[in-house]
């Protein structure tokens, strides 16, 4: 069974739909992606049906060319030349059917035209899609594993470009490059590069703030490889002073996050319920040096990394789930400290019977 198949088949099993309609709008729902494999191509308004052995594409003339040649063997391709070519190919291709679609997707107006319009009969299938996309087929993984290594060469390779007076934009300009140069292929999201007290803010953007001796770096970035994300989190400190009292309080904050971190990941494996990582982890940061980092690990220990950045599938926080093996997650504990700085470590793993596996 190929690839695409089998991701076919895992999805079905969740759901008792006779098609799935995969509706992208002026941006792609990953699970266009994750049926079509497509690196190329925006199609925009472009509509996948997938069957329990088929799939038919339907698309505009901008991007058939694009889908002709990248099609896998199961799909078939509709060019459609104007919106009621669009709505024949849709009807003929789902009439009398129940159709799934993602609702974590599709926006309320798309889905009142395609009741109005189509006359179709629609219901809810995100779950079953959330469900498959969780687990990583080999394909996926290898994908993954490329998108980490990438990252993690650029960020080697960055602390060269680290000195005085460089800014946080310049040095995510540098790592973007770098990426390229090392063949990713887009952005996992927004890079972020933290200098000093921005370092305590979780979802700080790059700004033209200037580097200065004796203060964190911290580097929150990844590409993407053949639609597969990185999410790489490193801090350093850059110029150190150390006999000043400063570099000592950063090392110790550095230290517990790196020993949080290793903590997390030997707690995870297959069956584990998703809540119990992130609980240890987060008592140990709370109850170390005296309680003196309670509260400061301020977001969940992780989540899941695959088409997007914030995968489909359980996330190490609240939640009692259970650990899947060959799900892929990040695990980036931090503590952060307003006015000072912060420490975030992160890597991804894959979930596997006896552990987890760090990508490296």
């Amino acid at each position: 069974m190929s690839i695409i198949m089998n991701r076919i088949k895992r999805t079905f099993e969740n759901t008792n739909v006779d098609a799935l309609l995969i509706m992208n709008s002026k941006i792609q729902d990953a699970n266009f992606k994750y049926f079509t494999n497509f690196t190329s191509g925006v199609f925009e308004n472009s509509y996948l049906i997938v069957k329990k052995d088929s799939m038919t594409l339907v698309t505009s003339p901008l991007e058939y060319e694009i889908a002709k040649e990248s099609k896998p063997e199961e799909m078939k391709i509709i060019n459609a030349k104007n919106k009621e070519e669009t709505e024949k190919a849709l009807r003929d291709e789902l009439k009398n059917k129940k159709v799934g679609i993602n609702e974590n997707f599709i926006s309320y107006l798309d889905y009142k035209n395609l009741k109005k319009n189509l006359g179709l009969e629609l219901v809810d299938a995100s779950n079953a899609l959330s469900v498959a996309r969780s687990i990583k087929d080999e394909e996926e993984i290898k994908n993954i594993t490329i998108a980490n290594k990438i990252t993690k060469k650029a960020l080697n390779e960055i602390q060269k470009y680290f000195k005085e007076g460089v800014t946080e934009n310049q040095i995510a300009a540098r790592l973007e490059f770098l990426f390229k140069e090392y063949g990713g292929e887009d952005l996992a999201f927004q890079t972020i590069v933290a200098f000093g007290s921005n370092s305590a803010l979780p979802h700080h953007f790059s700004s033209s703030k200037k580097l200065t001796e004796n203060n964190f770096v911290l580097i929150d970035c990844g590409t993407k490889y053949r639609n597969y994300c990185a999410d790489v989190t490193r801090t350093f400190i850059f110029k150190p002073d150390k006999n000043s009292t400063k570099y000592k309080r950063m090392i110790e904050i550095y230290e517990v996050v790196e020993e949080a971190q290793k903590l997390g990941i030997d707690s995870i494996k297959e069956g584990v319920e998703a809540n119990i990582p992130y609980d240890k982890v987060k008592e140990f940061i709370d109850t170390t040096h005296g309680n003196k980092f309670k509260d400061k690990f301020i977001h969940s220990l992780g989540h899941p990394v695959g088409l997007d950045v914030h995968d489909e599938g359980p996330g190490m926080g609240k939640t009692n789930a259970k650990l899947k093996k060959n799900m892929v997650l990040s695990v980036e504990p931090g503590i952060y400290i307003t006015g000072f700085g912060g420490v975030r470590i992160e890597d991804d793993i894959i979930v596997t019977e006896s552990g987890a596996k760090v990508i490296k």
